[in-house]
């Protein structure tokens, strides 16, 4: 019985013509060799699995060759050809760096390196993995490998060039090569099937590409575990069982559910999904690739880089085109938050649940944005007035606007303190309670809404940070984005000295979003309120000077009682909808179905 070979050894490259996915390298070196402009050292670079080691040994082939062809390959037919393709080639020396990485194994090295060749041109030394070399053993090479003898080539491969010294960096040309893509893997595969006699799907090669990550030596590594599973006759279905990967379709029936809101559906896939064996974390991976994916799909400009075959992009721009794109960033959001509070997370299940749940409420209409139920922002109802109350602010004063220029010492504004509560203007006219027959006005029961807004008057405080020059300065608020206030309000609170971690910790709290054009930060922490207000020009001042927009405003909105849905915790919203009784009978069986 023949002996069997794996594949990554059987069809490794042995010319440079068959070199998956670098053509670019492959054509410069056989231009070098065609013009005899060949260097004394070489640095090969790039992940496992690309290449390095084989166009080490091809170029060594090549440069030997007394009778190359007309398009610069080997002939493998010269005594120099036969030799190194029978193995008994002394004019090729490799040497695995990782084994032999000290300084009397660098000395060996020298030693053989006086010894010219016999029957070709070149001795040529091969060091692989040669970032494990001592440091010792580095400076004890660097001499030789500056000034060799003249036949004598230098072919050093690595796969993490940034452990090598500079002083060896700058004695080599060097070569990074590329990952392979998905799309030359599927064609190598489908070439290596066809010889082999073994049928395969074009889905099942590329998830065996995917699954590869960028490796031809991977890839037909796992070519051969499915293709012994199978008995040659590789399907979709066959591959992601042997591979233990998730199909697709799953993914696409959960974002079918979150767009008609459907939160049994969403929940009953994911439990599925448990049933067949699939770790929540390796499925909440899943679900923000596949989001990712759909984001990618639904513009035709982003569309073609994704690593995928052409009726699996269609069938994602198809689904893409029914989602808003303001969607699939908080749900990508969603899963990101999810994926960092997993590992410290008691409960793992209902973390993913409580996720899944506020991905599928992402397409109900914000009470904020309607003014209907549960949560709509309402001004609070002032207190009765004194007989000696102060006169009400006039109307032309902000309430809760952004200012961005200061007002003048002599105008009203400039007497009043900059951080001070103002709450939204009353609905009802003001009841004097000198009158004994007033009725004061009821106690309202919902939550309570102050407006804190940013004047911008404090030039005095030593921690607000200097201004923009005004060529900088050059966006509108019509150009924010929320990605970009919500970057530059992190990186502000992040460059906060350590004498204001307290301040920073509660910005770091608060999110921005953007609501009816103003921009709006809501807490449900009153006592946190003064401490923002003071620094509020400080906040304004810091966030303005990032975002290179000085017509920023904001609202800081407090909220005394019930945050809106909007701002539920992931605890506030379970509790929320097992008030419902459908939902929680629903809730109560998926409990008992995993007991």
């Amino acid at each position: 019985m023949e002996q069997y070979i794996v594949s990554a050894r059987k069809y490794r490259p042995a010319t440079f013509s068959s070199v998956v996915g670098q053509d670019a390298l492959t054509s410069t070196l056989k231009n070098a060799i065609a013009t005899g402009r060949l260097a004394h050292a070489y640095l090969f670079c790039g992940s496992r699995g690309v290449g390095k080691t084989s166009c080490a040994r091809i170029f060594a082939k090549t440069i030997n060759c007394t009778n190359r062809t007309p398009d610069g390959e080997a002939c493998n037919e010269c005594d120099s050809c036969r030799a190194f393709n029978s193995g008994a080639s002394m004019n090729i020396v490799e040497l695995d760096a990782a084994s032999n990485n000290g300084v009397d194994d660098m000395r060996q090295l020298i030693d053989q390196v006086q010894v010219p060749p016999t029957q070709a041109k070149y001795r040529v030394f091969i060091i692989d993995e040669v970032h494990m070399l001592s440091a010792a053993a580095f400076n004890a090479f660097l001499k030789t490998l500056e000034e060799p003898p003249r036949f004598v080539v230098f072919i050093l491969a690595t796969t993490e060039k940034h452990k090598i010294i500079p002083t060896i960096l700058s004695r080599c040309q060097i070569y990074d090569f590329n990952r392979i893509t998905v799309s030359d893997m599927v064609s190598h595969l489908g070439r290596v099937a066809a010889a082999e006699g073994i049928t395969a799907e074009p889905a099942a090669l590329n998830v065996i590409a995917r699954q590869a990550d960028g490796a031809m030596r991977d890839a037909l590594s796992i070519f051969d575990q499915v293709a012994a599973s199978s008995r040659g006759n590789i399907t979709y279905q066959s591959t992601i069982e042997n591979l233990n990967v998730l199909d697709s379709a799953y993914y696409v029936r959960l974002v079918d559910a979150f767009t008609a809101q459907d939160i049994p559906a969403a929940l009953t896939v994911f439990h599925e999904i448990r049933r067949k064996g699939f770790d929540s974390h390796f499925f909440i991976n899943g679900l923000g690739a596949h989001l990712r994916d759909l984001m990618m799909a639904s513009n035709p400009a982003t569309l073609q880089l994704l690593d995928l075959p052409d009726d699996v992009r269609q069938t994602l721009a198809q689904q893409a085109s029914k989602l808003k794109p303001e969607f699939l960033y908080d749900a990508m959001g969603i899963c990101n938050e999810t994926d960092l509070n997993y590992r410290t997370s008691s409960n793992k299940q209902l973390l993913v649940e409580l996720a899944l749940i506020r991905i599928a409420q992402l397409l109900n209409p914000s009470p904020r944005k309607s003014g209907q139920g549960e949560g709509s922002l309402k001004p609070i109802q002032p207190a009765p007035a004194k007989a000696t109350a102060a006169p009400a602010p006039s109307s032309a004063a902000p309430t809760g606007i952004a200012q961005t220029s200061s007002p003048s010492p002599a105008s009203p504004m400039a007497q009043e303190p900059a951080q001070t509560y103002r709450p939204a203007q009353p609905q009802h006219p003001v009841t004097n309670a000198a009158d004994p027959g007033a009725v004061p006005p009821p106690r309202r029961k919902e939550a309570t809404v102050l407006r804190v807004g940013v004047t911008g008057n404090d030039t005095g405080r030593p921690q607000r940070p200097a201004p923009a020059s005004a060529a900088t300065m050059t966006r509108t608020p019509a150009e924010l984005t929320v990605e970009m206030v919500r970057q530059a309000w992190t990186e502000f609170a992040n460059s906060l000295p350590a004498a204001q971690n307290v301040l920073k910790s509660e910005l770091l709290k608060l999110t921005p979003e953007k609501v009816n054009d103003r921009w709006t930060v809501v807490s449900d922490n009153t006592v946190v309120a003064t401490m923002l207000t003071q620094s509020a020009d400080l906040i304004a001042a810091g966030v303005r000077q990032r975002l290179s927009c000085p017509d920023f405003n904001y609202e800081l909105e407090i909220h005394e009682g019930e945050l809106p849905p909007r701002y539920w915790s992931q605890q506030r919203v379970l509790e929320h909808l097992l008030e419902k009784d459908s939902f929680r009978d629903f809730y109560n069986k998926m409990k008992l179905s995993l007991i």
